[in-house]
């Protein structure tokens, strides 16, 4: 590929980012290092890492508040794709990092940059999905993953960096390893890395436990139109109002938490726990809706894509064909999933507890009731059980016979 002369780097403000610039420049030759830092709703102060960049060695340093997209271009089309990686996982980490993919690139071309590079390790996800976003927005771009080669423990690298005058963590590491966005926090390492330990109350911050949750249950009702969460208890909100007070309600009843084994997509399986109280709550309400305006045989279909949306998504192929050629039959479906969904949530746990759609709902009271006003055709049940039973009768006649 050839030595990179200009690299744009993902930056965090930790440990190994900042270490990645002293690296490249030192170790790899790049003359120039610029850092992106994303503001993707995590609350943290982003002008200290700002000039923490510049201070290790980066001749620019750019802090991007990419919130909004953040929610309307990624949490949302989730949200209607109601994507749970194995079953379980909203993606609530996966999908900031196309976004973050699609911003380096479009700086390192702002620039004039020849790479774009990160501080991703060589089991994780996040090396995976960087490369493949990368790689499918500018293949013609070098993609640097110094931390991946380097092979420093972690008291290496922080020696490494006080060598290029980094200074040290002042505090004490905690042992936890912590993402952090407007969707959810996820917590992995330190004494969660043996599966049979229970997490301990101490790692969670945006759910309550389930002791300290309030005695009372609450109902939240939530509106969509067309697949997108439009309203919490009728009043309209933007994307990220809705976001933020959906995390506010569903957490402080205690509802988001999960603690799961979860298959790595280099083959390794990591114990994973997770705080995604609003996305979880509004993919539930959403679910429940599309139950009330879908058909039978689109709900089967569009559920089996969903699981292949969630991988190809955990799995870095956002903009892969086969992620853009399912998100043709998911827009479809939702033009008519409108209404609002009522979900009590109460110690931990969000039911839902009504459910309506006014013009879209496929619910016929007269069809589905049992009392006088019963109009369906119950002679014609017989009719309709013979032709449907047909071929499993012919069948057991057939082996009946020998």
């Amino acid at each position: 590929m050839g030595r990179a002369t200009k690299a744009v780097l993902a930056y965090s403000g930790g440990v190994d980012t900042s270490v990645c610039i002293p690296y490249l420049k030192q170790e790899w030759g790049v003359e120039e290092v610029i850092t992106f830092a994303a503001d993707l709703g995590q609350g943290d102060e982003l002008e200290p890492i700002r000039q923490k960049a510049l201070d290790s060695g980066a001749s620019q340093s750019i802090v991007g508040d990419l919130i909004d997209p953040f929610i309307r271009e990624f949490a949302f089309p989730a949200i209607r794709a109601n994507a749970l990686y194995e079953g379980r996982y909203p993606l609530s980490t996966a999908l900031a990092r196309p976004l973050i993919a699609r911003r380096l690139v479009e700086i390192a071309r702002e620039v004039g940059a020849d790479a774009v590079a990160h501080g991703c390790t060589g089991k994780g996800n996040d090396q995976v999905r960087f490369d493949v976003a990368i790689g499918a927005l500018a293949p013609d771009l070098k993609v640097l993953a110094p931390a991946r080669e380097w092979g420093m423990s972690r008291e290496q690298t922080i020696a490494y960096g006080e060598r290029c005058g980094i200074p040290s963590p002042v505090s004490k590491k905690s042992p936890y390893s912590i993402d952090l966005n407007l969707l959810g926090r996820s917590i992995e390492a330190g004494p969660l890395e043996d599966p049979n330990v229970e997490p301990p109350e101490e790692i969670y911050a945006l759910t309550v436990s389930i002791d300290a949750a309030p005695a009372q249950p609450q109902v939240v009702e939530i509106g969509f139109e067309q697949g997108y969460p439009v309203s919490i208890d009728g009043v309209r909100l933007d994307p990220v109002s809705l976001i933020r007070q959906a995390n506010g309600l569903a957490g402080s009843h205690g509802f988001g938490r999960l603690d799961m084994i979860e298959n790595r997509v280099v083959g390794i399986k990591s114990r994973e726990i997770y705080e995604t109280p609003g996305l979880l709550l509004l993919i539930r309400a959403h679910q429940e809706l599309e139950s009330l305006t879908l058909a039978a045989d689109v709900l089967r279909s569009k559920r089996q894509l969903e699981q292949q949306w969630a991988d190809l998504v955990y799995q870095g192929l956002w903009f892969g064909p086969l992620k853009d050629a399912i998100d043709g039959f998911i827009e479809r479906t939702q033009l008519s999933v409108n209404g609002s969904v009522r979900v009590k949530l109460h110690k931990g746990s969000a039911t839902v507890v009504g459910r309506s759609s006014a013009a879209d709902s496929l619910y016929v009271d007269a069809m589905a009731t049992y009392d006088s006003g019963d109009q369906f055709d119950h002679r014609a049940a017989e009719g309709f059980i013979y032709v449907w039973g047909l071929p499993t009768r012919l069948w057991a006649a057939r082996h009946r016979l020998r």
